[in-house]
């Protein structure tokens, strides 16, 4: 049959696996440093994958192809859930996770600071567009050179929190469809941004902006930021 289904160009990719982790249905696989359609009937042609690639290596395109197997993904998806596999993406370091903290000195042999994050991945381009932790969050998105300038990031800032980090200056793309999704997908009750003073830093704060008013939603948020020697200089509102 003739249907919508994604195509990925593989001399775009960068085999980063956030697209086999943003697609519900397994349908794409890192295989040898590349993302991969490996089951054409499990593409539901609904294009999760398109907001996560940061490479834009994803497109939709009419073809012929096989027609959605919902009962086969969902027999998929029940037995990988039953054998603890990791995400199709074969990256362990993309598997959602909430961490739950016991011993706070974790054996470490200089004075053990109690770390407050409590999920994982933290990185916008991996995370999950849905998790089980985002539904009544305070969520957090922090450029990444935050948390290094200011000496009480985690008590201050990722206690109580989800955290997300990005370089808008770094990665590229624009991280607002993805955050959108965030907002629109997740009951999220609020939004701390926190960038540094450099203009550069901007980006972040204005991603959030777009994704909120793209979700359409009314979610209290505020943005502070940090001064390269470690000082918050403003916080609004």
């Amino acid at each position: 049959m003739i249907r919508k289904i994604i195509k990925i160009k593989e001399e775009k990719c960068n085999g980063c696996g956030a697209c086999a982790a943003a697609c519900h249905e397994g349908a794409i696989e890192i295989i040898d440093g590349k993302a991969k359609l490996t089951r054409e009937d499990y593409c539901d042609g609904l294009g999760d994958c398109l907001p996560s690639c940061p490479m834009d290596a994803i497109t939709f395109e009419e073809r012929e192809a096989p027609a959605y197997n919902e009962a086969a993904v969902l027999a998929a998806k029940a037995q990988k859930e039953g054998s603890g596999e990791t995400l199709a993406c074969g990256c362990p370091g993309t598997q959602s996770k909430v961490i739950q903290r016991e011993d706070p000195d974790c054996g470490a042999s200089f004075a053990p600071v109690k770390s407050q994050l409590s999920q994982w991945p933290v990185q916008i381009r991996l995370v999950p567009v849905q998790a089980p932790y985002f539904d009544g969050a305070n969520l957090l998105i922090a450029a990444d050179c935050t948390a290094y300038a200011y000496g009480n990031f985690h008590d201050a800032f990722i206690r109580d929190h989800i955290t997300l980090i990005g370089c808008p200056k770094l990665d590229e793309g624009d991280d607002t469809n993805k955050l959108s999704e965030i907002f629109t997908m997740n009951a999220i009750e609020s939004v701390t941004v926190v960038r540094m003073e450099v203009p550069c830093c901007g980006g972040i704060e204005h991603a959030v902006k777009r994704a909120l008013q793209k979700s359409g939603k009314m979610i209290p948020w505020r943005v502070v930021t940090i001064s390269c020697d470690g000082k918050v200089l403003q916080q609004v509102p």
